[in-house]
């Protein structure tokens, strides 16, 4: 008797083990991120602080520096993930794809550049603008259309009254207006605060505070991904946002200091500078929820740049299911 108690003890140890292995399994996610910034801090934090892990996921992530490399590699199953600008999905819709780019998550909701000025103006006026030399973002990326899109809300035209200088590769935008080239530039963080630290230039006007709400960067993915793991994105989707949430109560110190690690060539000092800008302009969504009339704001924009191939309905290339689902 004793001896067959033995073996269901040792039968039931055993069913244990192989249940918590099984639970305790880790799922690796291929993530491609278009460029790495202070800007998408809420992802730094998620995999800094374990709500990656938490959820049985472990992110592998990659740089792969620009929209059309990112998407490249998302389409080639190169990463089961994507963080880029929405306006990306648009595009490859455009093109007729089979298995269409659906965006289910949102990380940033405005624009993240800001309008630095070689000389230091103490009262700043859009209208200082006209007749000058303005270098530019990459033509039909987010930034350029936001930065053409808000100089025409200030009754500036890109094309005629200023000189407009879009021929600079993205990751030689900082150096150029360095060396000498522009009388304003349009630029990230935390180049920005960088550049206004050293007395290169001085920030005097947020794009991101003058577009207002758009799904800027978000997690997307190919629709047949999302059909095979809908488990997975909801354990992504969840995990990013305890980590928007938790970016919304912490001090700027607490969240520079999260992701200090992935910006080891940055003074803490600016990331803290950055976080706090990004924190006041509300450029960190507090929820992965992508809405409606920010759908429609993106679209509003790139129509007015002549980016627009045509217009999607919000269902079409939007779903909103785990983002809800988490959220509630």
């Amino acid at each position: 008797m004793k001896r067959r108690l033995a073996w269901v003890c040792i039968a039931f140890l055993l069913l244990f083990t192989i249940t918590a292995c099984s639970q305790n399994k880790t799922e690796t996610i291929r993530l491609a991120e278009v460029t790495h910034s202070i800007f998408y801090a809420p992802l730094y934090v998620a995999m800094a602080e374990g709500f990656f892990e938490e959820e049985g996921l472990n992110v592998e992530l990659t740089t792969t520096w620009g929209g059309d490399k990112t998407m490249t590699a998302l389409l080639s199953d190169g990463a089961d993930i994507a963080l880029v600008g929405s306006e990306t999905s648009i595009y490859v819709h455009a093109q007729g794809s089979n298995d269409p780019i659906i965006n289910f998550a949102q990380l940033t909701q405005t624009d993240g550049t800001f309008l630095v000025s070689r000389e230091k103006i103490d009262s700043f006026d859009w209208e200082q603008l006209k007749g000058s030399t303005f270098l530019g973002q990459r033509k039909g990326g987010m930034p350029q259309m936001v930065g053409e899109f808000v100089l025409k809300q200030h009754g500036i035209d890109p094309r005629s009254d200023l000189e407009l200088i879009q021929n600079v590769d993205f990751a030689n935008i900082p150096s150029a207006f360095a060396s000498g080239t522009g009388d304003y530039v349009q630029l990230f963080e935390p180049t920005a605060s960088i550049f206004e630290k050293e007395g290169t230039g001085h920030i005097v006007a947020s794009f991101g505070a003058e577009s207002g709400s758009v799904p800027y960067t978000t997690f997307m993915s190919k629709q047949s991904f999302l059909d095979d793991n809908a488990e997975t994105a909801k354990k992504f989707t969840a995990a990013i946002y305890k980590a928007q949430q938790w970016v919304d109560k912490k001090s700027v110190e607490e969240i520079a200091a999260s992701i200090a690690s992935q910006f080891e060539d940055t003074e803490l000092e600016i990331i803290e500078t950055v976080v706090e800008r990004y924190k006041e302009q509300g450029s960190f969504s507090s929820d992965p929820i992508l809405e409606e009339d920010e759908w429609n704001n993106l679209q509003d924009i790139m129509d007015e740049a002549g980016e627009l191939p045509g217009r999607v309905d919000y269902e079409t290339l939007v779903n909103t299911s785990y983002a809800e689902e988490v959220t509630n």
